[in-house]
């Protein structure tokens, strides 16, 4: 009896896996590309060295991918003649070129190493993984085996991915559309935003409107304004969005949210709703567990809507879809 209740519990919970997430597995190349593992690793090493920002540009990069149709690359294909892709849609067009050139750079070595076998997709997923253990971060499983998606549209994106100046109410709506928690939204932002950075345009209604925005530290606010200054002619000038330990992957980020030092609204904003203010108050406490619900999302976040068997196709490059190559 004991038996088959376990074999039922047992059937219940894998029954209740998608099948395309059931078909990944975390040795999915040790066979048709053993040195998958390392490549990766030397490049994003590389690139990481070079370019400091390339983990949170590679982490924000994935998450646009995943939010939109799933963890497919799709994010990584140009437009043509006849297919206006994600890429550029406006919220998309701040996405950094260190990212795009990390999985480029991936793609080329294993095309020369295993041609036609690893998948855009699942260079993304584990390139970032490394990044963000290399900045500090946790170490997560990376299960392998996506396909690259065959569509890649502009008209797909908007109503996805959470906007600088968006609500709490916002914020969980377009989260919870990806089937995410509200505790797992606050450890995804944060684990962003610990070594991300912004654009000056994405906070000047804060600093420059009518009146400065009062959910920021007043100082804070006039430090801002003097780096921000020129935006306008040079729309290029960035912060950092935790200017306490920017390249390192810590909850310090959490900790300045609750000194009034979060640089977009929708951040300061995590501290002024009941729903969110008790979990900001939890990580900035505890940065195990912070780390351990970053790690458990991210998990969670890199096998959303992937593809595999005939659903996708394994990308020669991964800006252009096979069939225009």
């Amino acid at each position: 009896m004991a038996f088959l209740l376990l074999f039922f519990l047992l059937f219940t919970s894998l029954s209740s896996i998608p099948r395309s997430e059931s078909m990944l597995t975390l040795d999915y190349y040790a066979k048709t590309c053993p040195r998958f593992d390392s490549i990766v690793q030397e490049i994003v090493h590389s690139k990481q060295t070079q370019s400091p920002t390339t983990a949170a540009a590679t982490l924000r990069l994935l998450f646009h991918d995943c939010a939109v149709d799933g963890c497919d690359a799709s994010v990584l294909i140009r437009s043509s003649a006849t297919n206006k892709a994600e890429r550029e849609t406006d919220i998309n067009h701040s996405l950094a070129g260190d990212a795009f050139d990390v999985v480029s750079r991936i793609k080329t070595a294993l095309e020369l190493e295993c041609p036609g076998v690893v998948s855009c997709s699942d260079i993304l997923a584990m390139a970032t993984r490394n990044l963000i253990t290399m900045t500090g971060g946790p170490h997560y499983k990376v299960r392998l085996g996506r396909k690259d998606g065959l569509v890649s549209q502009a008209s797909h994106v908007e109503g996805h991915i959470s906007r600088a100046n968006h609500s709490v109410n916002q914020m969980i709506t377009t989260f919870q559309s990806m089937g995410f928690t509200v505790q797992e939204m606050v450890a995804l932002t944060a684990g962003g935003h610990t070594i991300g950075f912004a654009h000056c345009s994405e906070l000047s209604t804060r600093l420059f409107g009518i009146k400065p925005d009062p959910a920021l530290n007043p100082k804070f606010a006039e430090a801002l304004k003097r780096h921000c200054a020129n935006y306008t002619t040079d729309p290029t000038i960035a912060v950092f969005l935790d200017v306490v330990s920017p390249g390192r992957f810590d909850n310090n980020f959490l900790k300045n949210l609750q000194k009034g030092l979060g640089i977009l609204a929708s951040d300061s904003a995590l501290m002024k709703d009941p729903r969110t203010v008790t979990i900001v108050d939890k990580y900035a406490k505890d940065n195990n567990l912070f780390f351990r619900d970053f790690a458990r999302a991210m998990e969670k976040l890199s096998v959303l809507g992937v593809k595999t068997g005939h659903k996708g196709e394994v990308r020669k490059r991964c800006d252009l879809f096979n069939n225009l190559n």
